[in-house]
């Protein structure tokens, strides 16, 4: 069983280093595995940090995280973070689920229509470091509390808001991410909601993944993260509109 969710915990890596998403994946694996559901969203937490880390190495290396803009979103994606964790205690994060399927769907749309390198002639805003700031604040108090398709979410309001490419933007997203599944997971490891036994064997399959994945957008470029992100778009909305539905 272990090796099997390892498996899929590289798969979830590959997959959202490249575009987000990732807990598609892992999260019903967990929860096939027979492990309660405020157990595995904590173990899921335990695993998919190594992967964001790991992909955010990768991204550094290649040269497209932006450390200026870094040192703005990771201690705002952690603070965020740490208010959604809080807010899940008090809140059902269910609320969420049609606001996120509507915004997924324009988001969606959006890529679909998006010209490549449309982007490029754009000025920097003028009020960057606040739009950053707010950013990774809002989409990290997501991610701590409801969390499907954060990665998704800050690629697609860095090209929006900020002008950066496909490329630039989801390796940025990748510190705001790391910085909140962090923040997060230290709130689930405080709470005893970690599975360690099984959290830290799928930590190598995402960590392994994850490079991998990241590797493959730096090699493959905008073209393939947009259909990454695409596919991992419309897997969320069915989900999500199922979950509706049931």
């Amino acid at each position: 069983m272990l090796l099997a969710l390892a498996g899929v915990a590289f798969a979830a890596g590959v997959v959202d280093a490249i575009a987000g998403g990732g807990g598609l994946l892992t999260v019903p694996a967990l929860l096939a595995a027979g492990l309660p559901p405020h157990i595995t969203l904590g173990t899921n937490k335990g695993q998919s940090v190594f992967g964001s880390g790991a992909a955010l190495i990768r991204y550094a290396r290649a040269g497209l995280v932006d450390r200026r803009r870094a040192l703005i979103c990771f201690p705002a994606g952690l603070a965020g973070a740490l208010g959604g964790a809080w807010l899940v205690l008090q809140l059902k994060p269910d609320v969420l689920k049609p606001i996120v399927l509507g915004l997924l769907l324009a988001s969606g749309t959006f890529i679909a229509l998006r010209r490549p390198n449309a982007n490029v002639d754009r000025p920097v805003r003028e009020n960057a470091q606040l739009l950053e700031a707010t950013i990774a604040a809002v989409i990290g108090c997501y991610d701590g509390f409801f969390g499907p398709g954060t990665g998704t979410f800050l690629i697609i309001a860095f090209v929006t808001v900020l002008h950066l490419g496909l490329k630039e933007a989801t390796a940025d997203a990748k510190v705001v991410n790391f910085a909140s599944n962090l923040a997060t997971l230290g709130v689930m490891a405080w709470a005893g909601k970690v599975l360690w036994s099984v959290s830290l064997p799928m930590a190598l399959g995402q960590a392994a993944g994850a490079w991998t994945g990241a590797h493959l957008a730096v090699k493959g470029g905008e073209r393939l993260i947009r259909v990454v992100v695409l596919l991992v778009v419309v897997a969320l909305v069915g989900k999500l509109a199922f979950d509706l539905w049931r």
